[in-house]
């Protein structure tokens, strides 16, 4: 038989449609092990994922700090670690703060609720194409200041752009996504030379001085480009997990009626079953963890989803609970490398909620979702659902 290093590949049908099981198993007996796909360390310990997401000293995100390189289209903050990265973030995270978010969830829940409206009694739909999609294209585009793209068309690119991130287990994604990358590069290009409209977008613009560097330039253009993908591709991912989440365990989106239960529930949806699967760091130094030493220009990937169902960290780590509190999962990452939408993307969460028990349909499954297979991000090509009058 298999051991449970081999048994787990991430694109495996049978791991992308459950990957818990292995990942506990993995966390029990083999918490840091070579998974030679990834060509990386796996961590799947809570303890050790948040040590290495603080510690940038030691496992660095700029590939250049152990002689690697860098793309210029992947030039953003994502790239830089403290304390290179501080005054880009610093950028948008102010400009982040200054946006009305209690509006961007407002204007997320009357999105919700016109598509509500239009789905209920009509039979079976995809909760993706006709919720997920549309929603985090407009949120994001909203909180940017930007035109939404066609929903389509931009879905397409930004699939191609996620699955190039599991280039090392399929090469063939690579190429697709180089080219998705630079359309997005364009987009974003014509949107800093055009836009007129208030928002994120407009607070950065300002805020770069007419005279800084072309570098600083391309880190804050690339930074805009990631920011919409990734909200993007995020937001979509967790609300087709959610709304899975949400209609195998029932009663629990009736229970959010409850203020309090929404604010804790919609963190634990994110816990539960969350996008996000993992990050990747490469060792500056060598050191040992878990057992095993990692030697310097190793990569190491701490996997969030088993992580997040670590029970040395969450009592009851493998059930939903709604009012669980301290909540503190890697759903959106940790440290100077956390996810800078965080806020946006409970917002939408919430909204997306509160229209579905704001509804006078009941939401009610349709037939299994297929899973996207994808490793890095978690999430659904389709979600049957009905919307029952």
């Amino acid at each position: 038989m298999p051991s449970v290093t081999d048994r787990y590949d991430p694109l495996d049908a049978e791991i992308l449609r459950d990957p818990y099981p292995v990942l506990s198993e993995l966390r029990e007996h083999v918490p840091v092990f070579w998974h030679a796909g990834m060509d990386s360390w796996a961590l799947t310990r809570y303890a050790d994922c948040v040590r290495v997401l603080r510690d940038h000293v030691t496992f660095a995100r700029d590939p250049r700090r152990t002689g690697g390189t860098v793309p210029e289209p992947s030039l953003s903050v994502q790239t830089l670690d403290p304390p290179r990265q501080n005054a880009v973030r610093s950028l948008f995270m102010t400009a982040l703060r200054a946006q009305d978010l209690t509006g961007v969830e407002d204007r997320a829940r009357l999105l919700v609720r016109e598509r509500l409206n239009e789905l209920a009694g009509a039979g079976p739909f995809d909760v993706v194409a006709e919720i997920a999609v549309p929603l985090s294209v407009a949120v994001v585009a909203h909180l940017l200041g930007v035109e939404p793209p066609p929903y389509g068309e931009f879905a397409a690119v930004s699939d191609a752009i996620m699955r190039s991130m599991d280039g090392g287990l399929d090469p063939a994604l690579v190429e697709p996504g180089r080219v998705a990358r630079q359309q997005l590069s364009d987009l974003v290009d014509s949107w800093f030379a055009t836009s007129a409209r208030p928002g994120l977008l407009a607070r950065v613009r300002q805020a770069v001085a007419p005279d800084s560097d072309a570098l600083t330039r391309l880190y804050v253009k690339n930074t805009a480009r990631v920011m919409f993908q990734g909200g993007y591709s995020t937001m979509a991912a967790a609300i087709g997990n959610a709304v899975h989440t949400l209609l195998v365990h029932p009663g629990a989106l009736d229970r959010m009626r409850d203020r309090a239960l929404l604010a804790t529930g919609v963190d634990e949806l994110v816990r539960f079953d969350g996008p996000v699967q993992g990050t990747t760091r490469t060792a500056v130094r060598s050191g040992w963890m878990g057992g095993v030493c990692i030697e310097a220009g190793q990569k190491v990937v701490p996997l969030f989803a088993a992580a997040n169902r670590d029970p040395a960290a969450f009592a009851r780590a493998d059930d939903l609970v709604l009012d669980r509190t301290p909540n503190h999962h890697l759903g959106y990452g940790w440290g100077p490398h956390s996810c800078i939408g965080t806020t946006v993307a409970q917002a939408g969460l919430r909204a997306l909620v509160t229209a579905f028990n704001d509804h006078p349909a009941r939401l009610a499954a349709a037939g299994e979702g297929v899973r996207r297979r994808a490793a890095t991000m978690r999430a659904f090509d389709t979600l049957p659902a009905a919307l029952l009058v």
